[in-house]
């Protein structure tokens, strides 16, 4: 899009919002929409062509055993032929399940609805799941593991940095801050009766450049100003289209908002985790006893396993005397 050359700068912007009121109205919507099915058409295509790849490979591994019977292609044979499980086979999982969180939780306020469908996605998941690591894969083997590693951290960390973009989205996108600065700086009876009009700003269509101009005005002239979304000097002021001092008082009051939402939400945050430890009390208390148990049968042992030493030297002593010949054990009594 061009601009007129006689415009300052400053004046771009309130001349871009005109030709978008006037011009454009909607079409943010239908593109969002386009967006939105072309990110989720090929996320579903990608799973139904992951879940037809097992099918096939598994299909093509076993098709020589397929019709014999089992007591010829015994179990373990058939299970062979599956997909190998490889050792970074959960990574897959756990990335998957960490970006739904982070999408969940960073955009939340901007689609609420998300949790219900990550439910109801999650539940089709633990099934799917299933059906694959019962019939498409070789069995795993086990390992044993204190938590689940790094993946904790990544989640700790997406779930504070989804407070301060929650934060910023409503403080941003919605009309509460605005009404509520209006409401106590601005209005005159303290109420919200003309706050529509406070919030719209004015722009002289005449300064308009002719190659930018609606098609609608060239025929119509009747028109001279346009009001838009925004606050700014109106024209003829010493200052105009630039921004007024309610426009940083709204925007110092954002940026309160934020802080104070984020302070509160991690004390919140902080407090529930402290009210709600990670080990119960009962099991804590479990642990202890079954340490207290191995000890006092290690002690035990250890007593036991003395005591038998003793009894045995004790007793091997007196059978090595009498075990002596008559000759040696004189020479030992000389020796003596």
């Amino acid at each position: 899009m061009c601009f007129s050359s006689s415009l300052p700068p400053s004046q771009h912007i309130p001349h871009l919002a005109c030709f978008f009121v006037i011009t454009a109205k909607g079409g943010h919507l239908i593109g969002t929409g386009r967006q939105r099915r072309k990110m989720d058409g090929p996320s579903n295509r990608a799973g139904t062509k992951q879940i037809k790849a097992w099918l096939m490979r598994n299909w093509w591994s076993s098709r020589k055993g397929r019709h014999s019977s089992e007591n010829h292609y015994s179990r373990w044979e058939q299970d062979y032929i599956l997909l190998n499980f490889s050792q970074i086979g959960l990574f897959y999982e756990y990335l998957e399940m960490v970006i739904q969180f982070g999408f969940i939780t960073l955009f939340v306020a901007s689609f609420p609805l998300a949790p219900l469908l990550a439910l109801f996605n999650n539940i089709v998941e633990i099934r799917v799941d299933a059906w694959k690591f019962t019939t498409q894969f070789r069995r795993p083997v086990a390992s044993k593991a204190r938590n689940i590693g790094a993946w904790q951290e990544i989640l700790n960390a997406v779930a504070i940095l989804s407070v301060v973009t929650n934060a910023f989205i409503m403080a941003f996108t919605s009309d509460m801050i605005p009404r509520m600065v209006y409401l106590y700086a601005y209005s005159k009876d303290a109420s919200m009766s003309g706050y529509i009009n406070n919030s719209l700003s004015v722009y002289n269509i005449s300064q308009i450049h002719p190659d930018n101009m609606p098609e609608d005005y060239l025929h119509d002239n009747s028109t001279f100003t346009c009001r838009y979304r925004d606050y700014r000097y109106p024209p003829g002021h010493e200052r105009q289209y630039t921004h007024t001092m309610q426009f940083w008082h709204i925007l110092a009051a954002k940026m309160a908002f934020i802080i104070t939402m984020e302070h509160v939400v991690f004390v919140v945050k902080f407090f529930v985790a402290w009210l709600i430890p990670d080990v119960p009390s009962d099991v804590k208390a479990r642990i202890k006893r079954e340490r207290y148990l191995i000890q006092e049968y290690l002690r035990k042992y250890d007593v036991e396993s003395v005591k038998l030493q003793l009894s045995t030297s004790f007793i091997t002593e007196p059978q090595s005397e009498t075990s002596l010949t008559p000759g040696e054990y004189e020479m030992v009594s000389e020796c003596s």
